[in-house]
């Protein structure tokens, strides 16, 4: 079978959420697959990335990330998204992303993409699963299959028990409050793993 292809699109303004994506892309290394980390185009205003000097560290310290694309998607076995929550929902840069694919859906290039997906709030109730499961209504729409961690193993648990997806709180500090870094290589190799079977399958 082909190397699987796995693409990690994440929106992060400060920075939890790239750290998840990287450490996606490790995890997705380790297992053996080709992965390319993409950010998702920035919307906010150059004064509002400015006025805030942890956003505007983190923007100038990715500014060599690649942005996502259409052709991305399509490259793709799976896709793991890594976005923060808004108002309990996902991030407006990443929905733009989402919804700027109709075209492209429209012709079936997404369907069967294996997706999961995880988020990050300030705060423990702060909306992470709400926008995880956002999320996934729209891969619903694609036709995607996707994969949650579910209680497939006790990493799950350990960091803080969200079966739709790994999930994170940013302290006060610009620090996770949990460990989760095995959930989300648990996360990953799941993901990677049903993309094998499916792509053995159709093979």
């Amino acid at each position: 079978m082909d190397q699987l292809k796995l693409a990690v699109i994440y929106y992060s303004s400060t920075g939890t959420n790239y750290q998840l994506a990287k450490w996606v892309l490790e995890a997705a290394r380790e297992f053996g697959a080709e992965a390319r980390i993409l950010k998702v185009q920035e919307l906010a205003p150059e004064v509002a990335i400015n006025s805030n000097p942890a956003w505007k560290a983190h923007a100038e310290e990715t500014k060599d990330v690649p942005v996502a694309s259409s052709n991305d998607l399509e490259w793709a076995d799976a896709i793991i998204f890594s976005v923060p929550t808004r108002f309990g929902n996902i991030a407006s840069q990443m929905k733009q992303f989402i919804d700027i694919q109709g075209g492209f859906w429209a012709k079936g290039k997404l369907t069967n993409k294996v997706v999961s997906a995880m988020s990050s709030a300030s705060n423990s109730h702060g909306g992470q699963e709400a926008t995880i499961l956002s999320l996934y209504t729209s891969m619903a729409h694609w036709g995607a299959i996707i994969v949650p961690p579910g209680y497939t193993d006790m990493v799950v648990g350990k960091a803080g028990g969200n079966p739709y997806g790994t999930s994170v709180t940013q302290g006060k500090d610009g620090q996770m409050v949990e460990d989760v870094k095995d959930a989300v290589v648990h996360q990953t190799k799941r993901t990677l793993e049903v993309a094998g079977w499916i792509k053995k399958g159709r093979n």
